[in-house]
């Protein structure tokens, strides 16, 4: 009041008396005209034990007819007919406030990768199916193949093993051979688009696709049919591939198991794939498609394709369009290539990537393919602690404790013996340690949006529809998120920047670190957006383990040049399931067995891995 001089002073007054006679009508009309509260302080007693706060009796009294008046705007907001595909008004960028990347992208430009040495055609054209798209393309484009034969050899062994591993959903057979037919007419009169043309691929079930059902792997929504195609399946078409399946999703993007049951490991089928993508990293893996797209939000990608032994990548968070994509996590969910071979990836992210104008989180920038760059010019550390520790044996669930230290040991041996190769490949590795911050404090940021996404399936019962309802399955999840505060989901985001500023300043000293895939790394990077590669260093007891190696933001290509430098240094890749073997073990099994593991399949590895 000091700062006001005595004239405007007295001409306030008046204004300031008004304003006090105005106010208990004012305070009337929001309070909807006096109505009673609809609970009492006791309800607010209650939540304020949930949320982790205490109020005193006059700050509830005054709390709880706003509180209850609350009731009547989500009431008024549900009657809403928001669609599935509606994104919140907020947006998630990984990069920081003058950090954003430069450049702009340059989709479909030519790469160089490797061209495989002519040879003689097998006999039996399913011998080719485990080769990699750089062997593939090479003979479709010199039409020492056809896409229609390749393709009826890929839709004959989806058909032969796609049910036992429970990997398909839905065989899209007509569009694929039609696509085929069209590649062919195409480059037999010299239209080549490309290494992908005339390609076998599947997507996992969560990408539309126009007149053929997307399920997302979920009972309610066994029936679905979408009215568009997803931008992920718009430019593979362009590019010339050829879709063959819809492969299995666990229910709603978590875990390996769908209403058609548990998605199988190649390598070991009395074992679960992994998931989200557990679908796409089966179908990879056994040699049913040449590649497959998966999602990631925490570890869908990396986690099956480790399982399963195949290369998997997941690009920075908003490098590929999530239109036309079931949304999970609109501030996490990412998109990404799972293949056979480092390049294979590099080929398939160069046809998906950019800018669609329909998502505004995708980056418009670059993707630079450098494979010839030589290791000893890169920054690259290596998790030192983690490839030290003794926890878990990458191995399978009710092993005694002896057989699991030895899994583990025999795993970190593989992980330090891959170090070696890189330092071999010329790579001068310096330890490191990850930000000491709370990440898994954040975990429920994910639990929220998800919660938010299916708000309508939980409130209409239909979540009691899915396979998983135990207390780690969505269903369970979802009504847990409804008691997250809205203060502290906020608060949470905004915790989210200061971990991006840490991991920003630690890959500034970085180009690429190292890291087994069940590093605390996977729920940190998943946070801030951070690329990430896996692929195969070696087998314990038959299981695949895998290498990751995470990278700057917008920064595939490095991440990815790293890969092939150890890649090319062993002999991981070349080796595959002897599928026919593996499913006649498996069939010896006992019933229950296999159905306590289904069971099991749904639970495991949750709060690091399959979302």
């Amino acid at each position: 009041m000091k700062n006001i001089g005595r004239r405007r002073f007295i001409r306030a007054v008046p204004a300031a008396v008004a304003a006090t006679v105005a106010l208990p009508s004012l305070v009337s009309a929001q309070r909807g005209g006096g109505a009673a509260p609809k609970f009492g302080k006791d309800v607010l007693k209650c939540a304020e034990q949930i949320d982790g706060v205490h109020f005193t009796d006059a700050e509830e009294e005054l709390a709880v007819s706003g509180a209850s008046r609350n009731l009547d705007s989500y009431e008024e907001l549900r009657k809403l007919n928001v669609p599935l595909d509606t994104e919140p008004a907020m947006t998630f960028r990984p990069y920081l406030p003058g950090k954003q990347p430069a450049g702009r992208s340059t989709r479909n430009a030519r790469l160089a990768v490797a061209r495989a040495e002519k040879a003689p055609l097998p006999v039996n054209l399913e011998a080719l199916a485990f080769e990699p798209v750089t062997v593939l393309a090479g003979l479709i484009e010199s039409r020492r193949i056809t896409s229609t034969d390749l393709t009826s050899m890929y839709l004959s062994r989806l058909k032969k093993y796609g049910d036992q591993l429970h990997c398909v959903v839905t065989l899209t057979e007509e569009l694929a051979r039609a696509q085929a037919a069209a590649a062919d007419k195409e480059i037999k009169a010299g239209r080549y688009r490309g290494p992908l043309h005339g390609i076998p691929f599947g997507v996992k079930d969560l990408f539309d696709t126009k007149g053929i059902r997307t399920t997302w792997g979920a009972k309610p929504y066994e029936n679905r049919v979408a009215e568009v195609d997803a931008t992920i399946v718009e430019r593979l078409r362009d590019a010339g591939a050829v879709l063959c399946a819809k492969l299995s999703m666990g229910a709603l993007a978590q875990g390996g198991v769908w209403f058609g049951g548990s998605t199988r490991n190649p390598w070991s089928p009395d074992n679960s794939s992994s998931g989200s993508s557990a679908g796409p990293g089966a179908a990879t893996a056994a040699g049913l498609v040449a590649f497959a797209i998966g999602t990631e939000t925490r570890g869908s990608i990396i986690s099956p394709s480790s399982t399963c032994g195949v290369v998997g990548l997941r690009p920075t968070y908003g490098r590929v369009s999530r239109y036309g994509a079931m949304a999970l996590s609109w501030s996490m969910d990412k998109i990404g290539p799972m293949c056979r071979s480092v390049e294979d990836c590099a080929i398939v992210f160069n046809a998906i990537y950019g800018s669609d104008g329909r998502d505004d989180t995708v980056v418009d920038a670059p993707f630079t393919w450098t494979p010839d760059v030589p290791l000893s010019s890169l920054k690259i550390g290596f998790i030192e602690s983690e490839f030290n520790a003794i926890n878990g044996g990458g191995g399978r669930g009710g092993a005694n404790p002896e057989d699991a230290r030895r899994r583990a040991e025999e795993r970190n041996k593989l992980l330090k013996d891959a170090l070696d190769v890189m330092r071999a490949a010329g790579a001068k590795l310096e330890p490191m340690t990850l930000p000491e911050f709370p990440s898994n404090a954040l975990g429920f940021i994910l639990s929220a949006e998800a919660a938010a996404a299916f708000d309508d399936l939980t409130r209409s019962k239909e979540v009691d529809l899915l396979t998983e309802q135990g207390p780690g399955a969505w269903p369970n999840t979802f009504r847990t998120s409804r008691f997250i505060p809205a203060v502290e989901y906020i608060r949470a985001q905004r915790a989210r920047t200061l971990l991006n500023r840490q991991m920003d300043a630690l890959m500034s000293k970085y180009d690429v670190f190292l890291s087994p895939t069940g590093s605390a790394s996977l729920g940190i990077t998943n946070l801030t957006g951070h690329p990430a590669a896996c692929l195969k260093a070696g087998f314990v007891d038959g299981s695949p383990q895998a290498l990751m190696i995470t990278g700057r933001l917008y920064d595939e290509a490095t991440v990815l040049r790293v890969a092939l430098a150890y890649e090319r240094a062993t002999k991981w890749h070349t080796m595959n399931p002897s599928l026919d073997d593996n499913l006649r073990r498996m069939k010896t099994a006992a019933v229950a067995a296999q159905d306590g593991q289904e069971r099991r399949d749904g639970q495991d590895g949750l709060d690091v891995f399959d979302w």
